[in-house]
């Protein structure tokens, strides 16, 4: 399992890997990837906003079955957030829209090989 810790201010993104779960923000969430396979590239932006920032898993990646726990920072107010993975095995990606954080505390994401599609549970 990994944890990663997901720094937001106002209007850039930083990742800080530790142990600084004292204080958790509102935006709070985990990711469950029950994909069957492996996750390259994570983001989480703002839903104003037009770019994906930094990929928050940085240099690690998030195999099937494994979690990641997103923190944002304390001052982050924003509620509504774009999601966005990336498969290792093709590069090819899912993105999410408007997810209001701040009622959302786990975020699970399926693969159904049949339809070619990635969907997502919202907990």
């Amino acid at each position: 399992m990994k944890r990663v810790l997901f720094g937001a201010s106002l209007a850039f993104f930083c990742v800080a890997i530790g142990s600084a779960q004292a204080q958790e923000a509102k935006q709070d969430f985990k990711l469950v990837n029950k994909t069957g396979y492996e996750l390259k590239e994570l983001y989480v932006s703002p839903s104003k906003s037009s770019d994906w920032q930094d990929d928050v898993l940085g240099k690690s990646t998030l195999g099937d079955g494994e979690y990641a726990d997103i923190h944002f920072h304390r001052a982050a107010t924003a509620c509504k957030w774009d999601l966005k993975v990336v498969y290792t095995v093709d590069s090819s990606s899912a993105v999410w829209s408007d997810i209001d954080l701040c009622t959302v505390e786990k975020i699970t994401i399926r693969y159904d090989k049949d339809a070619d599609k990635t969907t997502a549970t919202f907990d």
